[in-house]
């Protein structure tokens, strides 16, 4: 196992996540953003469509993803409208939220950099079976990123 590159892909996942979001060169938060939006989804999601999403993600962001998780949880079908998704995004990034989402307009627009990175690692085929599982509004969303 080579743990430097491990490292290597995901510090470049992050760079490329903290310029979509606006911040160069803040991997930090960067981090804390992306984290919160995968637990999001990972809470939407069954377990097996997650893992697939998964992946194709480097490493260390499949550890990120994956940290606290239950894999027997069951998908939270009170996330059904995007304003749901914004708010389990900002519950999940809880202390530093305020300062790494701001409101829900700008929480918003980071999901969004979340969602424009992933697609441009993951698959359109994959992209489309995460999508087929969330209801039509967030679906949309995810399409318009």
């Amino acid at each position: 196992m080579n743990f430097e590159k491990y490292a290597a892909n995901g510090n470049v996942f992050l760079k490329e996540l903290a310029e979509e979001l606006g911040v160069p060169g803040d991997k930090d938060r960067a981090g804390r953003i992306l984290r919160a939006v995968l637990h999001a989804l990972r809470k939407r999601l069954t377990p097996e469509e997650f893992l697939d999403l998964l992946a194709q993600l480097p490493m260390c962001i499949k550890a990120i993803a994956v940290d606290g998780w239950k894999i027997t949880e069951s998908p939270d079908k009170s996330i059904k409208r995007v304003e749901d998704l914004i708010h389990a995004v900002i519950e999940e990034d809880k202390r530093t939220a305020a300062k790494d989402l701001g409101n829900e307009q700008h929480a918003r627009e980071a999901i969004k950099a979340v969602i424009r990175v992933i697609k441009r690692h993951v698959s359109d085929g994959e992209i489309k079976d995460v999508e087929s599982e969330l209801p039509k509004h967030i679906r949309e969303f995810i399409e318009k990123a």
